[in-house]
């Protein structure tokens, strides 16, 4: 997801893996011999990805795909934006070795192909044309990138399709279970606290030249949707585009918001804090009912926004502690 550009993704498509490398119930298969067996997914276009065995040299595209890659214990051998990555997303630590292969949403094909993967994993948000040219020379596995109707189960489908590229079903049943485990532990903190039913925002912010723009997330964004079930109530519910979830608005729309909990996550090597510096002494944001009640909370760097369940986990942990401290 790029962070200052809304991108239309692909129309909606089931995504449905089946993947073969698992033995069946009753066969005597050693875990090398398993790992040998061929592997059929059906991506988000509806097309069957074959691979004559589960893949492990990898190129992810798209951060979350990477997330989800390492999450289960495969270290992709290229990525799109390293430096990008390294700087927005702690949930799961790129290795050493793993080479860049361009940005997100123009990668270089020379560079993915020097790597010889046995797959390319990328979001619905990559073009077709690039998508196209990258299956002349590798097997291309894409996922969607984001739904707004099902933002937390398009999440954890985009986990178990990678996993299941790659032989990791087992371990992406797992961390899918995990995360349902932190949302329930704290959704019960919040409610603990005596903060259940908390009006919130969740918001991003970047500035190009002196226009400062402002991302709320409905409750069709992941963050969003995560914090309603949490058990707080979003105040910027609806609004956003169909898949992301995110409506833009400027300080001005804020001024509609009354009091409650303004979270939201900067990075100062990328964009910047427009919220805790830019409008520091800005009297209109000085005298939003959020700022004066000392509402607002900037959560840890590092939390993706648009990640799997090991950022989203991140975002859990930070909202509740922001919210029952």
């Amino acid at each position: 997801m790029k962070r200052t550009t809304f991108l239309v993704a692909a129309a909606l498509l089931a995504l449905t893996a089946c993947g073969t490398s698992e033995p069946a119930a009753g066969d005597d298969q050693s875990p090398s011999t398993a790992a040998q067996q061929p592997v059929s997914v059906t991506d988000s276009r509806g097309k069957k990805v074959d691979l004559k065995a589960p893949a492990t040299k990898v190129v992810g595209l798209e951060w979350g795909v990477v997330e989800n890659l390492i999450s289960v214990g495969v270290m992709p051998v290229g990525v799109a934006d390293v430096k990008g990555y390294n700087a927005w997303v702690t949930a799961a630590k790129l290795g050493p070795a793993v080479k860049d292969v361009g940005t997100r949403g123009e990668s270089s094909v020379d560079a993915i192909v020097a790597l010889n993967p046995d797959l390319v994993i990328t979001t619905s948000d990559e073009s077709a044309s690039a998508i196209a040219q990258i299956e002349k020379a590798v097997p291309v596995l894409v996922v969607h990138a984001a739904d707004a109707k099902n933002a937390i189960p398009q999440m954890k489908t985009n986990l178990e399709l990678t996993a299941s590229a790659v032989g990791k079903t087992e371990q992406a049943k797992q961390i899918n279970a995990d995360f349902d485990k932190a949302i329930a532990e704290g959704k019960q903190k919040i409610a603990d606290a005596g903060k259940a039913g908390t009006p919130f925002v969740m918001a991003d912010g970047y500035k190009e030249g002196s226009t400062l723009s402002v991302r709320m997330y409905t409750s069709g964004s992941l963050l969003g949707a995560v914090g309603n079930e949490l058990g707080l109530k979003n105040a910027w519910p609806t609004g956003g585009d169909k898949d992301y979830g995110l409506a833009t608005t400027d300080l001005e729309g804020l001024t509609k918001l009354t009091d409650g909990e303004f979270l939201y996550i900067a990075n100062d090597s990328d964009g910047g804090d427009i919220f805790g510096k830019d409008l520091e002494k800005n009297a209109i944001w000085k005298n939003l009912p959020f700022v004066k009640s000392g509402n607002v909370h900037r959560l840890a760097d590092g939390i993706w926004m648009f990640g799997g369940p090991k950022s989203t986990e991140q975002f859990i942990d930070a909202a509740v502690q922001t919210v029952t401290s």
